[in-house]
């Protein structure tokens, strides 16, 4: 038996992309992204993309809470909600050197009106965020199919797994009685599919593994060696975040076609003319990163129907 597993980077506001091409595959398959994976992860704004891919619409579980398209539309519409300053907080914050660059009030109110009450068992199928716990100086993969993690609420693991820092301090978060201080687990692993396929092996032992990852786009913007040497800690604070993701992303895509080849299925596209910022919600770019989704889908079409055919059939 084939198992497929959908692996989503992070990217912050960038994750419209992944979402509008999650629901060109729901438009052409008729199904839900939960029907059609046994398997979703995600990291920090692919957690939140994974978590709500796999929302039951209700305690019977038949559907989906959410399409991908109606996903894509919430960040269309309350991304600027999500990454607002505000004069004060801007003022305070100095670029995330003093202080996170966000309150998270907002975000959690939205990832409340997503999931609700919902908890990680009621996911249709099995999905996993990652997080980094700075208390105990270790990952954590969430799991809605682990004991322990089975009553977390999802709007907890999504708090947790896009809690980036400096832009959002840290998720205080409750699991099996014990407390955690959870931040974004793109800090190690911006692009979980390698975590996501070494999973689906302890899930499905002897079973054929296929894999489609799912990118926010390659930062663009390079960084001068002449004006990088001059940098001190302040200097390096965000570049060094996006050196880090960025990175991960390309490492991780380098070892699963070693491991997988033709059972791999990269969609990944440069941000041009898209900002790579993470928190760019100005209407311009909103809209460039829809161009930017729209252009990959285009020029991807082929792989992407072949895709959608050979989902169906298995």
């Amino acid at each position: 038996m084939t198992r497929w597993v959908l692996s989503i980077d992070g990217g912050g506001i960038r994750g419209i992309i992944p979402a509008l091409l999650v629901a060109y595959l729901e438009r052409q398959t008729g199904r839900s992204t939960a029907e059609l994976f046994d398997l979703i992860v995600g990291t920090s704004t692919g957690g939140i993309l994974a978590l709500g891919l796999a929302q039951p619409a209700s305690e019977a579980g038949s559907d989906s809470r959410h399409t991908a398209q109606q996903l894509a539309e919430l960040y269309i519409e309350k991304g600027a909600a999500i990454f607002d300053q505000g004069w004060w907080r801007r003022l305070r914050s100095v670029r995330g050197i003093f202080e996170e660059s966000y309150g998270a009030e907002a975000l959690e109110k939205i990832l409340l009106d997503t999931f609700g009450d919902q908890i990680l068992t009621a996911c249709r199928c099995h999905t996993m965020v990652t997080t980094y716990d700075i208390e105990q100086r270790k990952p954590l993969f969430i799991k809605s199919f682990k004991t322990k993690h089975e009553a977390i609420l999802c709007r907890d693991a999504a708090r947790a797994t896009s809690a980036a820092p400096t832009y959002f301090e840290p998720a205080a978060i409750t699991i099996d009685g014990c407390s955690h201080a959870l931040i974004d687990g793109g800090v190690f692993i911006n692009s979980p599919a390698v975590s996501g396929y070494a999973e689906a092996l302890k899930l499905y032992p002897g079973e054929t593994i296929r894999v489609v990852s799912l990118g926010t786009g390659e930062t663009v913007s390079p960084i001068s060696g002449a004006q990088a040497a001059g940098w001190g800690s302040a200097g390096w604070l965000l570049p060094l975040l996006d050196c880090m993701f960025d990175g991960v992303s390309r490492v991780s895509d380098h070892q699963m076609r070693l491991f997988l080849s033709d059972d791999y299925y990269r969609f990944q596209t440069r941000l041009t003319p898209a900002s790579d910022k993470l928190d760019d919600v100005s209407p311009d770019n909103i809209r460039s990163l829809v161009g930017v989704a729209s252009s990959l889908i285009e020029g991807s079409g082929d792989a992407l129907n072949r895709l959608a055919e050979t989902l169906v059939a298995e």
